[in-house]
């Protein structure tokens, strides 16, 4: 008989996904957590300092602009994590399926641009 599978969110920051070593750690995590009979949604930030070296290099260009482009460029750094964590499972033998979120037509982006910071969020998960 089948172990009952549980939903669980977890996230991993930037320390997290830092390296190749560390999201291939991730991966095994996650593996290991499925096998054990979790159902996880994973959520990853951008490697360790990588959203301050794009808030750097849009700074460059024009410290004042908060719009589209610069949640783009934000999301770039989860982009690239979750796109190797979603590698390093497949890799394991785990499917799955990487997904980003960069529209931010919300109230939530009137408040973070309000307050002069923003939020990114990559998920990735795999058929329960």
């Amino acid at each position: 008989m089948k172990a009952q599978s549980h939903i669980v969110v977890k996230k991993f920051g930037g320390t997290s996904v830092g390296s190749v070593e560390r999201v291939e750690a991730v991966a095994e995590r996650i593996l290991n957590d499925r096998q054990a009979g979790q159902s996880p949604i994973v959520v990853a930030s951008a490697m360790a300092g990588e959203t301050n070296r794009l808030v750097g290099l849009a700074h460059e260009i024009n410290p004042r602009y908060r719009g589209r482009a610069y949640d783009m460029l934000l999301a770039s750094g989860e982009q690239v994590s979750i796109s190797l964590l979603a590698m390093a499972l497949e890799k394991r033998g785990v499917p799955s399926r990487p997904y980003s979120h960069t529209n931010w037509e919300s109230k939530q982006t009137l408040f973070f641009q309000k307050h002069e910071f923003k939020v990114s969020m990559v998920i990735s998960y795999w058929n329960l």
